[in-house]
């Protein structure tokens, strides 16, 4: 029987993981800050309406938030990755097949079914992971990995359907046209610069582009995204994913940093919380880098920044 593909993402994931704990901020604008806050990570559509972007430093932010009374929260990893386990183990529950692709996304697998079948099963999945952890959630229903995450952000961006898409109940091609290539999952910049000037701007015309220039230039996973969007499945469910090949733990001082000792307290609880990471995926460090660097943003004060990486047999880190 045909398998679709759905891909689930956690709404404004950050900042609904504050509200959990918080209701009164349902309705609120709320914002989620960089480590030491620096930048915003995370906004509630509230926020969004507000003009504030994701990556605008917090020094630009602060007349808007006084103005508009926004909540405003530094960032809780930590309780934004436990509170993610519970959205998977719920879904998980409810469907065996299930891909983690980020902090806040999931693809999973189901046999093919009608369009109202789907809308119902997709609003039971939200409801159920909304009431048990708390957390609203967006479901896109497709024929490949690709189309389900096109129809998860038209679910996320247009209200009237309920957190809940299948493409192509509107008719595939009139969607295709209505999302800019950019937007296309898998689809950078540099890849974006190219098809605009060969005359491709959605995705539409990326489904209809020549397979040989495709394969030239973006290569044969270029050439693979089209094909999903022709609805020829090219990316099929990873359960198991690859284990990291490379695990980082950073973050910039809230102050400056003047006495060595400090420094050297920040690098072994930083180093720690990497091994953490280590321990859990059951893997071994092959080479450890620390890097450093001096507050790009003080153009008035000396830069400098500089790394050192230690492989082999295991070293002081002090050494």
């Amino acid at each position: 029987m045909p398998k679709l593909y759905a891909l689930i993402d956690c709404n404004n994931f950050y900042a609904s993981c504050e509200r959990v704990f918080q209701p009164k901020l349902e309705g609120r604008p709320v914002l989620v800050l960089s480590n030491n806050d620096g930048c915003v990570i995370a906004r509630s559509n509230e926020a969004k309406s507000l003009g504030i972007k994701t990556g605008q430093l917090f020094c630009e932010c602060r007349e808007a938030i006084k103005q508009h009374q926004i909540h405003v929260y530094s960032s809780n990893f930590p309780l934004y990755g436990d509170l993610y386990q519970r959205v998977m183990t719920v879904l998980g529950q409810i469907e065996p097949e299930v891909e983690i692709y980020s902090i806040d996304e999931a693809f999973f697998h189901l046999p093919s079914a009608s369009p109202d079948w789907l809308r119902e099963y997709g609003r039971y999945i939200r409801d159920t992971i909304k009431k048990q952890v708390g957390i609203p959630t967006s479901i896109g229903f497709g024929s490949t990995k690709t189309l389900a995450k096109i129809a998860n952000r038209v679910a996320k961006k247009r209200p009237e359907h309920g957190g809940v898409y299948v493409l192509p109940e509107d008719g595939l091609d009139e969607v295709l046209k209505s999302i800019e290539v950019g937007d296309v999952w898998g689809i950078g910049y540099r890849q974006t610069r190219k098809l605009n000037l060969r005359g491709i701007y959605s995705a539409y015309d990326l489904a209809r582009a020549d397979d040989t220039w495709l394969r030239k230039q973006l290569t044969v996973t270029g050439l693979r995204t089209a094909d999903d969007l022709r609805e020829i499945s090219c990316l099929e469910l990873d359960e198991s994913p690859a284990p990291k090949k490379s695990i980082t733990s950073s973050r910039s001082f809230g102050q400056p940093v003047t006495e060595l000792k400090d420094l050297r307290e920040a690098l072994a609880s930083y180093v720690s919380i990497a091994a953490e990471k280590l321990r859990t995926e059951h893997r071994k460090a092959g080479c450890v880098q620390v890097y450093l660097a001096t507050n790009s943003f003080r153009k008035d004060a000396p830069q400098y920044h500089n790394s050192n990486a230690l492989a082999g047999r295991p070293h002081r880190l002090d050494s």
